[in-house]
């Protein structure tokens, strides 16, 4: 059985997990992912926090188990030394067909030949465990034959009575996943030797276990992976009450020294959310080390870097827009819908709470502007998803899995995801497999329970039918599409004020505001943005504002660009799309009006548009 050493409430859940799978015999084989590069305890009698590996061996050093540990390029380490003559001689007896001693007796006795194949059957396994050291393929053969070994029976019983557990260290370096034919020939005896080894029936069916760590299972061959008989146990990111645990440990073992909070420990552990505890570790010494405060925006940016370093910068960025909803021109109705509705539900953490929400409209519409102020507004963490889909054959699986670690470790965050068409794969038969299974598994992140009202997905895109229709269902981002067109009625006089602004001289009278609102009739907000750097532009030449008869001339010296039919096209399907009517130009919108808004898409589309 594989008990406990410390009281059931400090003991991770991960190690119940692992322990209750292999006592009820449901896995001889099992593979530890995740957070495996971290520190974890208290353990022992010091009371140290310590590697995975350390925390194994202390946990599951029992009298019913042989304990043995394999890590890369290091020897087959038993945990006990009296083990290793154990083993030692139980291969002896199961190579020979006698027991130590009788074999001893046999060499004494022997001459010639057999005693020349007696000497060599006795240094074989020594020169074996030497070589393992250096010869990762040996090492898993060696341990495979330990196994093949201690289940053999002699008069009615094991030679080896007590069963054999063993820990093999970088999975990932020993049984790489690649395409067979790009292995080296020592990379597909190891695969071939896992595999025959754990899919063994007689393996299965006996009491030895092998524990393989590695950060993930998409690392591992897939010949080894796809096994059913290898079961995965995840190792979570440190949780607010871990970290907390740890840094009232710190604190109390250097309770000499001067570490000084900005806050209170209680503080410091939710707002290092994300960060592993070997790297709140790191945070803690270098402000001891240098006799300072730890300071509140030093632990944001340790947060940041951490993350980023976890994933990638290419992969995720942290958001920190500092303009807010009342900077924003225009848009009167849908802010007060931000507010009122769409804030207070993505602020929530219960049932209402949203999964996500997805911005659409033609380009140029202000949509990136106008959420970046909502999440200025909520002021909770925003991560920038920039590019998951990895150049490298199954790195996109490991980047998932270390952003899925990320998000379930972060108490509140907005997933911000522009130009999201192009982000998300789809799920068709010409679809490679890797996207469609990442795609596959994204999806499955948005409607999952376990994640909602704690991870909120904001997919931004001007081309909103080309994302994937599961990705546009209710329970994922379908249960919100907020469409953003361009100005009309009050919203474009402010916009016109708002280009105006501090570039005329004299007032806006109401006879050129007419005139300016037939001028730009199909100006975008964009459109209003690039005239305001015009003019601006052309003031700062003139060495002082313009009349009304130069901002005329101005914008009647402006052309639009050719893109007038693509627009009318993404405004069609920003409309159609919309999930609440009273986001639409017109919420009493009758069927009719919607058929011919369908007919006008397929016209555009019969031209060529899309």
């Amino acid at each position: 059985m594989f008990r406990i050493h410390r009281s059931m409430k400090t003991v991770p859940p991960f190690l119940k997990q692992a322990g209750r799978m292999l006592n009820s015999g449901q896995a001889r084989t099992l593979l530890l992912t995740g957070n495996v590069y971290d520190l974890f305890g208290p353990v022992g009698p010091e009371r140290d926090y310590v590697p995975l590996l350390n925390l194994l061996t202390a946990e599951w050093d029992l009298p019913d188990y042989i304990l043995i540990v394999y890590e890369l390029n290091g020897p087959l380490r038993f945990v006990r030394e009296a083990d290793a003559a154990k083993v030692r001689d139980a291969w002896l007896s199961w190579r020979s067909g006698h027991d130590a001693d009788q074999l001893a007796i046999k060499r004494m006795l022997a001459r010639g030949k057999t005693a020349a194949d007696l000497d060599h059957l006795l240094e074989t396994y020594d020169d074996s465990l030497r070589k393992s050291t250096q010869m990762p393929t040996l090492a898993l053969e060696l341990l495979r034959q330990m196994c093949l070994c201690a289940r053999t029976e002699s008069g009615g019983k094991r030679l080896l009575e007590q069963h054999l557990l063993i820990i093999i260290e970088g999975a990932e370096l020993l049984l790489p996943d690649a395409p067979i034919h790009s292995l080296s020939d020592m990379d597909r005896q190891r695969v071939t030797i896992c595999h025959d080894w754990f899919s063994d029936p007689g393996f299965g069916a006996g009491g030895d276990s092998v524990v393989l760590v590695t950060e993930s299972r998409s690392l591992i061959h897939q010949r080894v992976a796809r096994l059913p008989q290898l079961i995965e146990v995840e190792v979570p990111a440190p949780d607010d009450g871990a970290r907390l645990e740890f840094i009232r440990h710190y604190l109390e073992s250097k309770a000499g020294t001067a570490l000084e909070l900005w806050s209170t420990p209680e503080d410091l552990a939710k707002l290092t959310a994300g960060l592993s505890l070997h790297a709140l570790a790191q945070l803690l010494k270098a402000a001891l080390y240098e006799k300072r405060t730890l300071t509140q925006a030093e632990v944001v940016v340790k947060v940041e870097q951490f993350i980023q370093s976890q994933l990638g910068e290419d992969i995720v960025e942290f958001k920190k827009p500092t303009h807010r909803l009342e900077d924003c021109v225009g848009f009167s109705r849908l802010k007060s819908f931000l507010r009122e509705e769409f804030m207070p539900r993505l602020a929530a953490t219960g049932p209402e709470s949203l999964p996500g929400a997805a911005v659409c409209g033609p380009i140029g519409g202000g949509k990136t502007y106008l959420f970046e102020a909502v999440a200025t507004e909520l002021d909770m963490v925003v991560l920038v998803l920039k590019n998951i889909r990895s150049q490298w054959f199954g790195q996109t699986d490991v980047i998932f899995e270390r952003l899925r670690r990320v998000l379930l470790a972060l108490a509140k965050v907005i997933i911000f995801v522009d130009e999201a068409d192009t982000q998300f794969g789809g799920v068709g038969a010409d679809t490679h497999e890797t996207e469609r299974r990442l795609t596959g598994k994204l999806q499955a992140m948005m409607s999952d329970n376990a994640l909602r009202g704690r991870v909120v997905w904001l997919l931004i895109t001007a081309r909103i039918h080309q994302l994937s229709p599961d990705i546009r269902r209710p329970g994922r981002v379908g249960d919100l599409i907020i469409p953003i067109l361009d100005p009309e009625g009050e919203d474009r006089d402010a916009f016109l004020r708002w280009t105006l602004k501090d570039v005329l001289s004299g007032d806006l009278t109401p006879g050129l505001l007419a005139k300016l609102t037939l001028m730009t009739a199909k100006f975008s907000t964009a459109g209003f943005a690039a005239l305001r750097g015009e003019l601006k532009a052309k003031a700062r030449q003139n060495q002082g504002p313009l009349t009304s008869q130069r901002v005329l001339a101005v914008v009647s010296d402006l052309l639009p660009p050719a893109i007038e039919q693509t627009r009318r096209y993404q405004t069609l399907q920003a409309l159609i799309n919309c999930t609440r009517r009273s986001l639409l130009p017109n919420p009493d919108v009758t069927d009719a009006e919607r058929l011919q808004w369908a007919a006008e898409l397929r016209s555009l589309e019969a031209m060529g548009v899309r």
